[in-house]
This record gives C-alpha cells, structure tokens and sequence, in this order.
C-alpha cells in the first residue's frame, strides 16, 4: 500500500511525524511522496495559532476530496486533533481515524485495527528521515511550564517533560548513523531543559555530550533569555560543534506588555543578555521573534519595541500579529488592537529589519562560508545552501549559488559571498 504523508506546523511536529512515518517501515508499505498516488495519507496537524488551524482544516478538506479517487485511508494526528478531538470527529466524517498526541504510543494498536495488518514498529523507536537525510532536529524535551498569556502549547502539550541526557544522546548517535551532519536542538523552551527532572538546567551538560559526536554543526533553538545562564554560556564557548547561534523569543520591547504576556524579565534583563552574548562572541548570530499587536499595545509601546529592534540590531528576527487563542489569558484581554493597526504595525516592523538585515549582509560580501547544499533549482541553474547563520526553519535567509560543475546535496562547500537582496545572499564555490 502506497502511503503519503503532510507534516504542518514546526519542527518539533516534524519529529513526531518522523516517528509516525518510522511505524510504517515495513514491507506490506511503499512510502509515496506523489499523494493523489497515495491509498492511504497521513496528516499531521498544528493547532498553535489561527492561521495554523485554518492551514490544518483547508489541508484535511483537500486532502478527503481524494478519497473519491484512490485513497482508502485518511489518518490525521496532531495538536488540532489533540485540541479539537471532539469536534473532529464531528465535523470531517471523510477521516477514518484521529489520534491525539497522548495516544500516540498506542498509535501501532490503532493502526493494526484500521488497516486490518499487524504493526511491528514502536512509536518512538523507528523514526525516519523523509525530506532528507543530512539535517534533523533533535527534541530534547515536550510540553512547557510557562505561561506566555497568548500561547495555547501547555493547554496542547502539557507541561515540560524532559528527555534524560542519555536517551538524547542516544536519539543523536541513531540520527549520525543515518548520515546526519546538521544537529538542531529543540524544545519550547531549551534553556529550561532538565529542571523538571534534575531540579537545575542542564543544557550545558546536554550539549557537551552532543559534542562529542561527529555532528558537523550543532544548533539550539528556541532558548528563553532570563535562562541564558554564564554557564551555559562558557560551555558553548568549550563545545567545538555547537554554533554562536542564539535564537531567543524576547516577544516585546516594552515592560508593561511583557507584563501582560507574563514573561519574565524585563527589557533591561533582555539588553544585559545579548551584550553577554555578544562578549563571550563576537560573531554571534541572534534571532529573535516578536508579537504586534498585543491587547494593551499602544504606538508609544510598538515605538520601544521598533527602538529596540533597531538598537540591537538582530541578524534575523520573525514576527506575528497577535492571535487570540481561546482558553488563554490574552483571549479575553480588554483593549485589542484592530487587525489594520496590527497588519500596519507588522509591515514597519519587518521593514526595519529588512534594512538591518541588509546592511549586516553587505558585510559579508566578499567572506568565505561553509554553504550546506540543500537542493537545485533546474528552472533558474541555480543551487541553494545555508551557511551556519541560518536555520533550517526557513526564516534566516539562504545562499544561491551557480556553479558549473554539479554539487552534492547535502555537502559542504566553500563558498565566497558575492552579493546579497532581501534576506539572502549570493555566493560562487571557492576552487580548491
């Protein structure tokens, strides 16, 4: 049986459809990357924000029009379905079976059931790498203890659950044997890795033992900025393969909004921080991501925040309108700000750092990087590769790069940056 798969949402949903697609491993399946050639399609929703169930609707409406044709089996799993269970089953009659994220370990009984064919597989023990086999993320924890007013993960995944270092690092040698060279550490929140299950953050006990194996980069993402300790910071610093890459969420540049999300700190702890970064490197790459439009916002708060933006001058920086969530504090928060005012606000916003980001970038050129290959663009003879300073998320920015003789995907290449437009740079390979 030939069999599809649709991953939304983030990378911590892309590793719970890795797994999803490692119980499959087995020859009575052929996985089908073609899905109108596919009898059975597996949906792996996101349910974090308004566009992301709107994405998670349209996608399973689309997709059951094809049981009309071929398909026999539609499963859809994920946080939609974990957090609109019910009215799933109510409204998409077309789906034949939804599983929530607590019953994924009974994810191969529930498939023996659907398919009428035994599943030998855990949940968990088999995963797979489908879009490639050179970058994969690592999930070193579930679920969040905090309490951001407007997020609805705790009320979807719990609260944090926090894998032990020795499974990690066991998880990372199965993802180097099968040919990984980028490592991309995630969580909700990395930084708070460990409290729940040592009593103290252990990240940096964490990533020293990543380091130790052959990974060629080694990423965090999504670190919280009260938790960026000196610590961890000095054990960066000793690690040969974790990148200066800081991805921190600050959400806001004004106190009292911050307040309101209930995040801890304060615009001042947040300067403190990035300048100790920048200390221990000087060459550090930080992201940042940032909510318009929050209840209470007003143009003197969004002006802080644009100030700020502009003072620390962050090398990529994503951004969101706010999105009231139901079962959230920030729901039924008084003073919402009308979406022409959120929309408005958001296009200054990037705009500043459209500008940021390109004079950052005319700093590169002429500078040699290691450009991971990832794919060939046949239509424009282009390829197109990331350096150390961007994700693999999509966010940051690439490299296009022509070049006569043909490249290997998932290599490394010295390139020189030619030139640059928007978020992306251009570069030629260096002749050995």
């Amino acid at each position: 049986m030939k069999v599809g798969f649709i991953s939304l949402g983030c990378a911590q949903n892309l590793v719970d459809s890795e797994h999803i697609i490692g119980l499959f491993d087995d020859p009575f399946f052929e996985y089908c990357s073609e899905l109108r050639e596919c009898e059975a399609i597996v949906i792996n929703t996101c349910g974090f924000i308004l566009s992301a169930k709107e994405e998670a609707i349209d996608t399973i409406l689309e997709i059951a029009e094809y049981k009309k044709e071929k398909l026999k089996k539609l499963i859809v799993t994920g946080c939609f379905v974990q957090r609109y269970f019910e009215d799933c089953l109510k409204e998409f009659p077309e789906v034949d079976l939804f599983v929530k994220i607590e019953d994924y370990p009974k994810l191969p009984v529930l498939l023996s059931e659907l398919f009428g064919h035994t599943f030998t597989n855990s949940y968990g023990k088999n995963r797979k790498l489908v879009n490639n086999s050179y970058t994969a993320y690592l999930r070193i924890s579930d679920g969040c203890d905090n309490r951001c007013a407007y997020c609805a993960i705790p009320l979807i995944r719990g609260n944090c659950r926090s894998t032990p270092i020795e499974e990690n690092v066991e998880e990372a040698k199965r993802l180097l044997e099968l040919g990984v060279k980028e490592l991309n550490v995630v969580a909700q929140d990395t930084t708070y890795y460990g409290h729940d299950l040592y009593g103290e953050f252990r990240l940096k006990d964490l990533i020293r033992e990543l380091d130790q194996l052959d990974f060629r980069w080694i990423r965090i993402l999504y670190m919280y900025p009260d938790e960026i300790e000196e610590d961890l910071l000095i054990a960066m610093k000793e690690c040969k393969r974790v990148l200066p890459y800081f991805d921190i969420p600050i959400q806001y540049g004004n106190d009292e909004i911050l307040k309101l999300m209930n995040r801890r700190g304060t615009v001042k702890l947040i300067r403190e921080k990035i300048a100790l970064i920048r200390t221990y490197f000087p060459n550090a790459v930080i992201r940042t991501t940032l909510i318009v439009g929050f209840p209470h916002e007003t143009e003197e708060t969004f002006a802080e925040t644009l100030d700020l933006v502009k003072e620390i001058r962050f090398d990529s920086l994503g951004a969101f309108t706010f999105s009231p969530e139901e079962d959230t504090k920030a729901f039924e928060m008084e003073e919402q700000i009308e979406e022409e005012v959120k929309e408005e606000r958001y296009g200054e916003l990037m705009e500043a750092q459209r500008q940021i980001v390109e004079e950052n970038s005319e700093k590169l050129v002429g500078k040699t990087f290691s450009v991971l290959i990832e794919r060939y663009e046949s239509l424009f003879d282009r390829y197109i590769g990331r350096t150390w300073m961007s994700a693999p998320d999509g966010i940051d920015g690439v490299v296009y790069i022509r070049s006569e003789e043909a490249l290997k995907i998932g290599e490394f290449y010295e390139t020189e940056i030619t030139g640059h437009k928007d978020y992306d740079l251009t570069g030629v390979i260096k002749q050995s």
